[in-house]
């Protein structure tokens, strides 16, 4: 297997390359198939939700590659798939195997998103990235530019975007049968993993861990058992995006579709409080949006660690929980218009959705081939084929901005519950500076993004 090639060799010479060879910019492209050609996957982390985004890729393509920093987890997906091509840097994997990768899974932490989805993209390969999108408001930006330049087909994955049931919704909403929206209300039951605390006693790293590779762009920190890999992450603002960036990629997704939810012009939030290396243990955060294309302003409210909307927003609903009793559920979304309200149940919609105050209308919308997992990474290589085929979550034109308009909320989160004001287009907070460092990221260990 190339995993057997000496890491310090490679290390060795891309070193000797220069810093500047591994800006995401330096690989060869490999050339275009033709679109009845097998595609070859390679996919990067492979554990946890990587697992079944390689394997349902695999449905699609040919998995060439696998890339993890944890050996155990990648050779156990090597000993299923079997591709004879394992690596433990996704760098290495691009320039050695660049010209027979056609497309590229991203699985892994949110920090490292951007950097890997980049790279790949820069030397012309399909991407497809998990939720959320990026760590951070510029990497979603520079990603969806970077999409554009290079004409690759991209897909977040959000895979509930799929959901047919919920897309209908969301057009009922653009269509009007609500009225004009003024509240949006989106609560989660998350985080189901530590937040808010001190950092563990440091421990040595196993042996089957690649640490470095691991913290990848963030800062050089001790390793720690059960506080970061394999999936407490998330709560470490190196790392994760707490439970807004986590969640809201999911939960937003009905109203952020049906509203064309994006470009904010302030956000404040009110938290538990955090020391700046952990995020808070709850919050509640207040987006206000503008009018636009005739599309009313309105304000979002969001709750997380236990929050939740006034039940008095849902006593005119029938809808009950899977335990009899009566909404909100422990995570949905409700919207209120002037017309009528929406009430969607569960993470994803997929728990039921009720209208209050009007019938259901009759819309076109795009329809999903299924639903959920497959039925979302199905529509990525069907646009691969056929690039009539937009999926609906690509980069450019839907999760990029939709990344974008979540993680403003935690600009709030960091200052402390002062109002930001935001500027969309220079992607500028209007009245602190200093939240530019939470804006745009600054790379460690010799990575860039360019």
């Amino acid at each position: 297997m190339r995993s057997k090639q000496n890491r310090r060799d490679f290390l060795r010479t891309s070193a000797a390359a220069g810093a500047g060879y591994w800006a995401l910019g330096g690989i060869a492209t490999a050339q275009s198939k033709s679109p009845n050609e097998q595609l070859q996957v390679a996919g990067v982390g492979v554990g946890g939700k990587g697992d079944g985004d390689v394997k349902n890729a695999s449905r699609s393509g040919k998995l060439v590659a696998l890339c993890d920093t944890d050996s155990r987890v990648l050779e156990g997906m090597e000993s299923v798939m079997k591709t004879g091509n394992t690596f433990a840097d996704f760098r290495e994997m691009l320039d050695s195997m660049g010209d027979q990768i056609d497309v590229v899974t991203v699985s892994t932490p949110d920090h490292m998103h951007a950097p890997i989805a980049a790279a790949a993209m820069k030397a012309g390969k399909h991407v497809y990235c998990q939720k959320p999108l990026t760590r951070t408001i510029w990497e979603a930006r520079r990603l969806q530019e970077i999409a554009k330049e290079m004409d690759v087909v991209t897909q977040m994955g959000n895979q509930y975007t799929c959901f047919n049931p919920m897309r209908k919704a969301a057009y009922q909403i653009k269509a009007g049968n609500l009225g004009n929206v003024k509240e949006v209300h989106v609560w989660t039951n998350r985080p189901v993993w530590p937040q808010g605390g001190p950092r563990p006693e440091p421990a040595e790293v196993p042996e089957n861990l690649s640490w470095d590779l691991w913290l990848g762009v963030a800062p050089k920190r001790p390793y720690a058992p059960d506080a970061y890999h394999d999936f407490k992450w998330r709560g470490w603002w190196d790392f994760g995006t707490g439970a807004l960036g986590d969640m809201a990629c999911h939960t937003c997704n009905l109203p952020y579709m049906g509203l064309t939810m994006r470009d904010p012009v302030s956000v404040e939030a009110t938290t538990s409080g955090h020391n700046g290396d952990s995020y808070p243990e709850w919050s509640t955060i207040k987006f206000e949006f503008p009018e636009l294309n005739g599309r009313a302003p309105f304000t979002l409210y969001w709750y997380d660690g236990g929050k939740k909307p006034d039940n008095a927003l849902f006593t005119d609903f029938k809808m009950k929980n899977d335990d009899g009793t009566p909404a909100p559920s422990s995570t949905g979304a409700l919207i209120v218009g002037d017309k009528a309200k929406m009430y969607a149940a569960g993470d994803y919609a997929e728990k039921g959705i009720e209208i209050f105050g009007a019938d259901e209308m009759d819309v076109d919308y795009p329809r999903a081939r299924g639903g959920g997992d497959l039925a979302h990474n199905r529509e990525f290589f069907a646009g691969i084929r056929d690039r009539s085929k937009k999926p609906m979550s690509n980069i450019v034109d839907y999760s990029g901005p939709l990344t974008e308009t979540i993680l403003l909320g935690n600009l709030s989160v960091w200052k402390g519950g002062e109002k930001v004001l935001w500027d969309a287009k220079t992607m500028t907070p209007l009245n602190d500076e200093s939240l530019m460092k939470i804006v745009k990221p600054d790379y460690q260990n010799g990575y860039e993004l360019i």
